[in-house]
């Protein structure tokens, strides 16, 4: 499993880098067949109450999947990122055609 998480327009941040990875383990350990992640955190200007965006693209066999999420925090917009990511790679098992 490979992770790479990338800060646009945000500060750095260890814990939210921590608790993403731990979230996204879930997810691999889950689907075996998922590669990579590409998980980017965006700062949006103008939001008042959003704003937090959080991007995350997943490497499998087939088209990569891809979702995203603006919400007023980081780790709930992880949250509901990773259940539309869940929900996809649901949809997509269930195309595998077992030989």
């Amino acid at each position: 499993m490979s992770v790479t998480i990338q800060y646009i327009n945000v500060d750095v941040s260890e814990t939210l880098s921590t608790f993403t990875k731990s979230k996204l383990e879930k997810l691999f350990h889950r689907y075996e067949f998922l590669i990579s992640a590409m998980v980017y955190f965006k700062k949006e200007d103008g939001e008042h109450n959003t704003g937090k965006i959080c991007n995350i693209e997943i490497s499998l066999p087939g088209p990569r999947i891809f979702a995203t999420s603006n919400e007023d925090n980081y780790e709930v917009a992880v949250r509901e990122t990773i259940k539309d990511l869940e929900r996809q790679l649901k949809k997509r098992k269930q195309s595998f055609k077992p030989y």
